[in-house]
């Protein structure tokens, strides 16, 4: 969601160096890493970063225009995101996306084990009954790409800066949302 339906903002050193975590581990990774009660509190603290950044979160460009299209085609969409599904929802509502999404189709680190396990895009295709070749993933990280083909998807990296350093993982690579009207999808 952040970076792809909306402009990233997170500074994700920053987060690890404030919650105390490794740098060299996802966040989440960090805090599985910790004892029951530290856990708790590095989620709660967590939450809190999360929450001030969702209140700051802008439309990526063409997302708009993109998800205007997809609704009047009539075509399924879901989030994936590691984030909760309070400040998810906080995301979406500040960046003006939340009309555009059914909240049964937004997976988050609450309903699902978080990417790149590809648990919660098997949630979405059980739900909409829909073979995997049908599905397409959308995100700007590897655990984004890694999803996409452990489920069997295609998948479309966006990448603002034109660099694509996870280009072997994608099946298309595009610089913001809109161009992917452009893709000649099956």
């Amino acid at each position: 969601m952040d970076g792809t339906l909306t402009n990233a903002l997170h500074d994700f050193p920053a987060i690890k160096r404030e919650l105390g975590l490794p740098l060299d581990l996802d966040i989440l990774s960090g805090i599985d890493l910790l004892e029951d009660g530290a856990r708790r509190d590095k989620h709660k603290k967590l939450n809190e970063i999360e929450m001030e950044i969702a209140r700051k979160a802008t439309p990526a460009p063409g997302v708009t225009k993109l998800l205007h299209i997809l609704t009047e085609n009539q075509i399924r969409m879901g989030i994936l995101t590691r984030n909760n599904l309070q400040n998810t929802l906080a995301t979406l509502e500040a960046s003006g996306l939340l009309h555009f999404f059914n909240r049964d189709h937004i997976i988050t680190r609450d309903s699902a084990a978080p990417k790149p396990d590809p648990e919660g895009l098997f949630i979405l295709q059980s739900t909409w009954r829909c073979p995997s070749e049908e599905m397409i993933m959308i995100g700007d990280y590897i655990y984004d790409l890694q999803v996409g083909k452990a489920a069997n998807t295609e998948t479309i990296y966006i990448d603002p800066s034109g660099e694509f350093i996870y280009r072997e993982q994608a099946t298309y690579c595009v610089q913001q949302m809109d161009h992917i009207l452009a893709l000649d999808l099956h």
